[in-house]
């Protein structure tokens, strides 16, 4: 089953979120509502990155080192499309 690790980016604050899915349309829904607790406060987002994978452990481990980029040059590329 294929999944997704996305990128998003708060208008609000200007800050990241990065999180795996299966479906990143439905996903960047559920975050736009406002039903995903830790990132309610940050609405609205806009989806900046996103990659497929062939299943979710591929999918988590990527997400994992995305997130240990820490903003780095990396994370830049991903977020620049570059």
């Amino acid at each position: 089953m294929e999944y997704y690790v996305y990128i998003l980016k708060s208008l609000k604050d200007g800050k990241y979120y990065i999180g795996s899915t299966k479906d990143v349309n439905a996903r960047l829904n559920y975050h736009n509502a406002g039903k995903q607790r830790s990132t309610k406060h940050r609405i609205p987002f806009v989806l900046m990155h996103h990659e497929q994978h062939a299943d979710k452990k591929s999918a988590l481990a990527r997400e994992k080192q995305i997130k240990s980029y820490k903003g780095g040059e990396a994370f830049k590329k991903l977020v620049d499309g570059k």
